[in-house]
């Protein structure tokens, strides 16, 4: 096949999760109820951080920015995969690809600096509790917010750039249920080196960066904690960090395993079952884990509640 230059009329053909319309009708009304919830969760989280004065805390900042991005997180993928699902339709035009790539990768580049932007936050209150208030300043929190979104902002922009340069073949079908790098990266026509390098950068600028920050801060809190002396300071200090540890553990556990099941087995299939967990349970968890773990959520979300009826 000839290689072809996108210009916007080619189509790109997303196999998707199953062909079997039985099963396309189950995993419709699924991923719905999956991306309803998640909807909801962060909508909560973010109305009990907004209404309650309680809230207004560096933590409860972050995380209020962390529903937000959830929500872009899971808006980017999962309503493209219901309208295919729903009108049996595979085909998604290049315009819509290149603003998928790039709104999935800002997204998911914020998750995880605003993460490690949480850790360090736990560090500041564990181990420089009176000093927390100074260091975690409004200004300086609302700043490395905006630089999180920033440099998502520049690495989604040059990944989107690049493959807009790429040269494919006519009838490209992407093993995927939505359009990420990797897959376009390989099944480009042209010399895909640069776009290489540019992943590679990519993960260790958004993704070791990041969980390197998160375990140093957390080597920090844990021997912090351990110098406590008695055993309920040190349940306390813990508690602080439970939720904020699960969430880490899910978000990189579930995209350590999207990145192992596209290498080590090659398997397409495996790979997007991975996907999903990373794109869709991850952002619907991470709402229910902060409101069951910590108590003035709980109590914010109470009020709403009570308001509410």
């Amino acid at each position: 096949m000839e290689p072809y230059n996108l210009t916007g009329t080619l189509e790109f053909i997303l196999l998707g999760l199953s062909e079997d319309p039985e099963l396309q009708l189950i995993l419709f009304a699924l991923f719905l109820l999956i991306y309803l919830l998640t909807m909801l969760g962060n909508v909560l989280i973010i109305l009990a951080i907004s209404c309650d004065s309680h809230l207004h805390s560096p933590m409860y900042f972050f995380l209020y920015n962390l529903s937000l991005s959830d929500m872009g997180f899971s808006s980017t993928t999962i309503p493209k995969m219901l309208i295919n699902l729903h009108a049996h339709k595979r085909s998604t035009t290049y315009a819509e690809c290149l603003t998928q790539v790039s709104f999935f990768i800002l997204f998911g580049c914020m998750d995880s600096f605003l993460l490690a932007v949480m850790a360090y936050d736990r560090w500041v209150a564990i181990c420089h509790p009176l000093h927390y208030q100074v260091i975690l300043n409004p200004c300086r929190c609302r700043y490395l917010v905006v630089m999180s979104f920033c440099i998502s902002l520049i690495d989604s922009q040059v990944h989107c750039f690049m493959v807009s340069q790429l040269t494919f073949c006519t009838n490209i079908e992407i093993p995927h249920f939505f359009c990420d790098v990797p897959e376009l990266v390989k099944l480009a026509c042209s010399n895909t080196t640069i776009n290489d390098i540019a992943m590679f950068l990519s993960s260790i600028i958004v993704g070791f960066l990041p969980a390197s920050g998160i375990f140093y801060s957390y080597y920090k809190i844990t021997s912090s904690i351990f110098r406590v002396p008695s055993l309920l300071g040190k349940y306390k200090a813990f508690s602080t960090c439970g939720s904020h540890l699960s969430v880490v553990c899910l978000f990189y556990g579930t995209g350590i395993g999207v990145y192992l099941s596209s290498t080590v087995s090659g398997s397409s299939r495996e790979s997007m079952v991975a996907s999903v967990m990373y794109t869709m349970v991850v952002p619907m968890m991470n709402p229910f884990i902060y409101s069951l773990r910590n108590r003035d959520i709980k109590k914010a979300l109470w009020k709403i509640v009570c308001k509410i009826t």
